[in-house]
């Protein structure tokens, strides 16, 4: 069975705002070890090259960081027919031969963890060590073999990630990455999704993509395995510990600048314990967060993915306000595509930034008054990934864990996913699950056998 991974497809704009503080205007260098540093596709153990290129910027700065080959169908189609090779003699390896082989490859990511860091920062994203823990590793272990099409904007780390399995022995055609830009990426993802040679698909990224690969996918009834948005809910209760509440509320939100699928979304707030939840919320975010480049030492908050992601916030925050939010802290779109962490009061369920995901460092906080009422308003969502909630009622924490509808539930916990934990959605959030053995399980098929006609 030859796997793919998909990961999220974005592009880069440019814009002249309200600068950022200076650190933020200084130019940087990626400082990393040559051979970390890769710009080709790799397949079938080998570096490939393309006809043409496309920039990777670093987000921050606006400054390329590499000019990386632009892989088109051609290329993703021997990366295909790689794995496919690959995987009549990759399966037979044993359980424990492949287990050794991972740890290398593991024992080496710890090795260059401060160069892998450096990548992952400039190309602002934390993907990578998910990517390798919960989908590539569990492919692997499996007895699969794996086709990757990096996003645009970050596959100088997946790249990265193919070099340090070569240094480990993983064998040519089993790891595959083929890099491509915006305007490529359709063409690419068909050929992953529509070839027979391909088992199973696996994609993170919005619904709507997730959709469009779905249907791709079922022409050949591909195994599918989709971790798509998310809007999560972050619910405190009168009962609860505020502090706590507050401390486990800038962990969830203000993770990656906002930018992962299980931040918290939407803050509701019992009536109780509204004002100082806030007040107390607006203390941690002047206090604890630090806009900059992640190379800074003292940044806590880097720059939004591309430029785009930045003008969805102000989008949210416009459309709050004009419908009677109270904008308590930040607001402002900076230089590049730098947001400032921005609180708002007073919001309700009619504003933009309740009904759909923001992957920005915006806290929108609800006022609510019965139990009932959370529910009603966390649960009226089409996506369920992740769900977060305060109280110190045990009878209310095994109601409400059990009533809200996501896959993952964080119970006075900001930080909930963890590899060796079940990841993964319900609704249009998802299908399938990564993590713990039910990872494994999505990789592999289950077959009956009936054995009968032996004679004694």
């Amino acid at each position: 069975m030859s796997a793919v991974c998909l990961l999220r497809s974005r592009c880069f704009l440019r814009q002249v705002l309200p600068g950022p503080p200076a650190a933020m205007r200084r130019q940087y260098s990626l400082d990393v070890s040559p051979p970390l540093l890769r710009t080709q596709g790799y397949v079938d153990g080998r570096w490939v090259s393309a006809a043409s290129v496309f920039p990777v910027l670093d987000p921050a700065t606006g400054q390329e960081i590499a000019q990386v080959s632009d892989c088109g169908p051609a290329e993703a189609k021997q990366a295909v027919d790689a794995a496919h090779r690959a995987f009549h003699s990759w399966k037979q390896h044993s359980a424990k031969e492949r287990s050794l082989l991972l740890r290398k490859w593991f024992d080496l990511l710890t090795l260059h963890k401060e160069d892998l860091a450096k990548l992952i920062t400039f190309e602002c994203w934390n993907f990578p060590s998910a990517m390798i823990t919960r989908k590539v590793g569990a492919a692997l272990a499996a007895g699969c073999t794996v086709v990757v099409k990096p996003a645009e904007d970050t596959p100088l780390s997946a790249l990265a990630l193919a070099e340090l399995a070569a240094q480990a022995g993983i064998p040519a055609g089993v790891y595959n990455v083929v890099p491509c830009s915006r305007e490529r990426t359709p063409s690419v993802g068909q050929v992953l999704c529509t070839d027979p040679l391909v088992a199973k698909i696996s994609f993170t990224g919005s619904t709507a993509t997730g959709k469009v690969l779905l249907k791709m996918a079922a022409d050949t009834v591909k195994k599918a395995s989709m971790e798509l948005g998310g809007h999560a809910p972050f619910i405190v209760f009168d009962s609860a510990d505020i502090d706590k509440a507050v401390g486990g509320a800038m962990a969830s939100k203000f993770r990656n600048s906002g930018q992962t699928c299980v931040c918290s979304n939407r803050f509701l707030v019992q009536s109780g314990i509204y004002d100082r939840f806030v007040a107390k919320l607006g203390q941690a975010m002047d206090g604890e967060l630090r806009l900059g480049h992640g190379s800074e030492p003292d940044t806590t908050q880097g720059p939004l993915i591309n430029t785009r992601a930045a003008e969805k916030v102000v989008q949210q925050v416009s459309d709050a306000v004009s419908r009677g939010a109270k904008l308590l802290k930040g607001g402002k779109r900076l230089e590049g595509s730098f947001m400032e962490p921005t609180l708002l009061a007073d919001v309700t369920t009619e504003m933009l930034c309740t009904q759909e995901e923001t992957f920005g460092p915006l806290v929108p906080v609800i006022r609510f008054d019965t139990e009932d009422e959370a529910l009603a308003i966390a649960n009226a969502s089409n996506v369920g990934l992740a769900g977060y909630f305060y109280s110190q009622d045990v009878s209310q924490i095994w109601r409400v864990a059990e009533a809200l509808e996501v896959g993952l539930v964080g119970i006075n916990e900001g930080l909930l996913s963890t590899p060796e934990a079940t990841f993964g959605g319900v609704k249009q959030s998802g299908l399938g699950r990564e993590g713990a053995k039910y990872g494994i399980d999505e990789y592999l098929e289950v077959k009956y056998m009936c054995l009968g006609g032996l004679k004694p």
